[in-house]
């Protein structure tokens, strides 16, 4: 392994104190650090800003979506003179379900040293919080988005967590969360489990697990106090 390393910076899920979700030690390490690659600079360094760095010290480079392959090489370049590097995503844990994971593998392809920091994830927890099968589970990011084909992936993924006893797991853009709710209630079978994982970490955070059945009767509000929250989904079928 080379000396430099790539340092995998958790960020708070939502807007909250960093401190309050954020172990020391991942802080003191994000003090060593001047070079960092960024999802989105001005939550980066608001972020940055709210652990007492003068941002305007730090060297600063955006990834996300939009950065091609011909892009990511250069954005090692610092490691390449000895210096290592922090990379921050948007919320949660950097590189899962999120392109810095392209970079990751490219540390890892120049031989530089990776080293993921403790922070939190909303996968995790919401599987924590599920009481759904932990032993055996899989995350299968975003959903299709075209109705006709959304539904047919929930009726595969009931179907597999059924055969594999396997809990399911999987997001959605927050303002289309109603609707994805919906489409499970309606295409589950009623004893399937669901569990909505609703701004995990926030003051108004909200888990429940229940059956498809008692969901159709106890709609979250979607359209209220969780109106564009992140949320991550979980079913386990019988």
């Amino acid at each position: 392994m080379k000396g430099a390393a790539l340092y995998l910076i958790p960020a708070p899920l939502g807007d909250t104190d960093p401190r309050l979700v954020i172990p020391e030690g991942t802080i003191q390490k994000v003090y060593q650090l001047h070079y960092f690659v960024v999802e989105e600079l001005r939550s980066a360094r608001r972020y940055l800003s709210s652990l007492g760095l003068q941002v305007q010290t730090l060297e600063l480079e955006l990834l996300n979506e939009h950065t091609t392959l011909s892009e990511l090489s250069p954005l090692l370049e610092p490691m390449r003179k000895g210096f290592s590097m922090g990379l921050i995503s948007e919320a949660g844990l950097p590189a899962v379900a999120d392109p810095g994971a392209a970079l990751v593998a490219l540390a890892h392809e120049n031989g530089f040293q990776v080293i993921p920091l403790t922070g939190p994830s909303s996968l995790m927890l919401s599987l924590m919080g599920s009481g759904l099968n932990g032993q055996q589970f899989a995350f299968h990011g975003y959903l299709p988005v075209k109705p006709q084909m959304r539904d047919k992936k929930i009726r595969e993924l009931e179907k597999d967590s059924a055969r594999n006893h396997q809990t399911q797991i999987f997001i959605e853009t927050p303002y289309r969360n109603a609707a994805l709710f919906r489409a499970l209630v309606a295409g589950c079978h009623p004893r399937t489990r669901l569990t909505v994982a609703i701004d995990l970490t926030m003051p108004d955070a909200f888990i429940g697990t229940r059956s498809i059945g008692d969901w159709r009767k106890n709609e979250p509000d979607f359209e209220g106090q969780y109106r564009k929250k992140p949320c991550v989904f979980l079913i386990m079928a019988d």
